[in-house]
């Protein structure tokens, strides 16, 4: 063989790079079937990295029901979505939100709708059949079928691995404080959107409008703080729910005004319901008897008349009123209680309740400028607070003199509750009306919007008559000892079948506390209350609401900061000594 054939042929140059991948996979001097084992096992690799992202995902449908948003964002099907908490004035938690599993379906993933139907059924017996079929009969993508099930009962569910059902994590609204404070926090539906009392306020100022944007999807809301202290709360309530029960009254309620702020601390109406079970709510008598409740409030309505009065400066605490007698208008004939026999002072007009004094002291005024302070006062026109349930005064149509004779001791004219609370507000904190309020607000804002209704010394004058009655008039069974109280009581006779009714009665009393600088004013309501034994048959507001207002102040007075004082001077010395004028 000659040299040119023995020559061999020489093969291309291997590139760099190639050489160096094969040589950081291989090694060097690997040989062929060691690169099958290193190719096998990469393959392998490859497939168990694929089949851990399946499996991963299956994991994520299964346990992650929140990745059929996509699907429940084009249904009809609303979610409840998520509520700021709602706090008292301490930060106690009235309102909630808490995750609560919901039961849906998926009808174009059903394969046996029968089956489905009957598995469920069996699981959850309240399911209405009917409407689970007509749901998953449709062609939606997702359809709801029970909302805020149990756990177990979502366990159950969960065991019987029907296709095309799932569950979902909701916002549920709870209520830890249960009936409390219902009538003031009001209720959600079950999409968790406000129907009622401040949750709908809620909605009302803006929430709903974050919900239909997108940006209240979770539970990263400041809470809400009410002027409500709950501990005062539970006092009211607790003394009301004994005094209905004792007087046989059909229902009571209370509530417990800062006088200085518009602050509502505390407002209770009996019966009332609890908000996590949302039915107990549609009975009528359960309403709102403070804001959605108008009553002709009777003789507490007494110490808006004497303010008119001594504020126009046509009256004194001296001024005569001829008290010995009936007073007759035409046909109608105004009495009083008791007779005096006697020309009686303005003062005595209100601690004997006289209802001829307040028609006269009226009277004496005229019927346009009554009509105009009691609309100065916020009386003759709808009261808007926070809360969304308010009703309207019921005044006559055409203003007469025996109106302004009625309307003088609280008849003839129907206003709320909280209503009447605030004008009795401006009669004792100096003479301002300050709009009443849910939520906190300090002195500074409530001088900001605060009007001057009364001068200050009239209101001096009214706080010297509201003590003067604890001390010997109508309000004396209230008069806790080392509070200072003042207050004025009211019995309004009922409208029954086109007539008063001398036995069915609505009985109040206002207190303020204390009465030489108030802080504090309480309304205690009672409607229809029965005579026993120891009222010796009577019904009026001094048997019965009055020691209702006492036992209550007792409660309230440490939770308030109200320190207890002894050995103080009578009204006259201690409240009319700092007034410029002592008439």
């Amino acid at each position: 063989m000659t040299g040119r054939a023995r020559t061999s042929i020489k093969r291309p140059a291997e590139p760099w790079r190639q050489r160096l991948i094969r040589s950081l996979l291989y090694g060097r001097n690997v040989d062929r079937a060691e690169k099958a084992r290193v190719r096998v096992g990469l393959a392998i690799l490859l497939f168990a990295a694929i089949y851990a992202v399946l499996a991963g995902r299956l994991v994520m449908f299964a346990v992650g029901a929140d990745s059929h948003g996509a699907r429940r964002a084009g249904s009809q099907d609303a979610i409840a979505t998520a509520r700021p908490d709602i706090v008292d004035r301490n930060g106690e938690v009235l309102a909630t939100d808490v995750k609560a599993p919901s039961l849906f379906g998926e009808p174009r993933r059903i394969i046996d709708k029968d089956e489905a139907i009957e598995l469920l059924t069996a699981a959850l017996p309240d399911l209405d059949e009917a409407e689970a079929r007509t749901r998953l009969s449709s062609r939606k993508g997702f359809v709801w079928l029970k909302r805020e099930i149990t756990p177990k009962q979502q366990q159950d569910i969960h065991k019987l691995g029907v296709p095309g059902i799932g569950f979902l994590r909701e916002n549920k609204r709870v209520y830890p404080t249960g009936a409390a404070v219902a009538h003031l926090i009001g209720l959600v539906n079950i999409d968790n959107q406000g129907i009622a009392g401040m949750e709908k306020w809620l909605d009302n100022n803006g929430l709903a409008d974050l919900h239909r944007a997108g940006f209240a999807t979770d539970r990263l809301q400041r809470p809400v703080e009410l002027s409500i202290d709950l501990r005062v709360e539970h006092a009211l309530r607790d003394e009301l729910l004994k005094a209905k029960e004792k007087y046989k009254a059909k229902a009571a309620s209370g509530l417990v005004s800062n006088v200085r702020t518009g602050e509502i601390v505390a407002l209770v109406s009996l019966p009332d319901f609890d908000p996590n079970n949302p039915k107990e709510a549609h009975d009528p008598d359960r309403i709102n008897r403070l804001t959605t409740g108008v009553f002709e409030m009777g003789s507490t309505f007494k110490a808006l008349t004497l303010a008119m009065a001594l504020d126009s400066g046509k009256a004194t605490l001296n001024t005569l009123y001829d008290g010995s007698g009936a007073l007759k208008f035409g046909k109608f004939t105004i009495h009083d209680t008791h007779s005096h026999g006697r020309s009686i002072t303005l003062a005595e007009v209100f601690t004997f309740s006289s209802n001829v004094g307040a028609a006269k002291i009226a009277l004496a005024q005229g019927v346009e400028a009554h009509k105009a302070f009691l609309k100065k006062l916020g009386q003759m026109d709808r009261l808007r607070t926070e809360l969304p349930e308010s009703a309207s005064p019921i005044v006559p149509k055409r203003w007469t003199e025996l109106n302004t004779i009625t309307a003088s001791f609280g008849h003839g004219i129907a206003v709320a509750p909280l209503q009447a609370v605030m004008g009795i507000n401006a009669c004792i904190n100096g003479g301002f009306l300050i709009p009443p309020t849910f939520l906190k607000r300090s002195e500074e804002e409530a001088k900001a919007i605060a009007k001057r209704v009364l001068r200050t010394e009239t209101s001096d004058k009214m706080r010297y008559l509201m003590r003067l009655n604890a001390e010997i008039g109508t309000a004396k069974k209230a008069d806790v000892k080392g509070y200072y109280i003042g207050g004025k009581t009211g019995t309004s006779e009922k409208v029954v079948n086109g007539r008063y009714s001398k036995k069915q009665v609505l009985n109040s009393f206002t207190a303020i506390i204390p009465a030489d600088n108030p802080q504090y004013q309480l309304l205690v309501m009672l409607d229809e209350p029965k005579a026993l034994p120891e009222t010796f048959g009577f019904i009026t507001s001094g048997f019965n609401a009055v020691p209702t207002g006492g036992k209550v102040i007792a409660r309230i007075g440490p939770l308030l900061g109200i320190e207890p004082r002894f050995d103080l001077p009578p009204s006259d010395r201690l409240i009319l000594a700092a007034s410029r004028t002592t008439q």
